[in-house]
């Protein structure tokens, strides 16, 4: 298990910027490579942006590329997800999520999950 707690969401205007953070509870932070999900009302949940074991790649949904940045800081074993440019379609919740898998980063497969943070986006 590696619990998982987010932190951050709140409400905001369109155009604006918000900061996700990760905290991750376990002594092999460095062997997860990371990600972020949402969910928007009515929708399934979406990959949004994952980083790798050491942080030295990222791979983005196209919706959020230019302007959410993925970060982690394995020495504090936290993950955060900078979103800036902020749109009303960003409005969900919006999970951390580990893996085990061998893909890194990986857009699936992930068997970790937070309890998710909400963002809205109001326009």
């Amino acid at each position: 298990q590696v619990p998982l707690l987010e932190s951050g969401g709140g409400l905001v205007q369109a155009g604006g910027s918000l900061r996700l953070s990760c905290s991750a509870s376990t002594r092999t932070f460095t062997n997860y490579p990371m990600a972020w999900f949402r969910r928007a009302p009515g929708k399934e949940r979406e990959f949004v942006a994952a980083i790798s074991r050491t942080g030295s790649n990222t791979n983005y949904d196209d919706s959020v590329k230019g302007r959410f940045t993925i970060s982690r800081d394995n020495a504090k074993n936290m993950v955060y997800l900078q979103m800036n440019s902020l749109k009303p379609e960003d409005t969900a919740v919006y999970y951390c999520a580990a893996t085990t898998g061998f893909i890194d980063p990986a857009r699936s497969g992930y068997n970790y999950w937070g309890q998710g943070t909400q963002v809205t986006v109001s326009s």
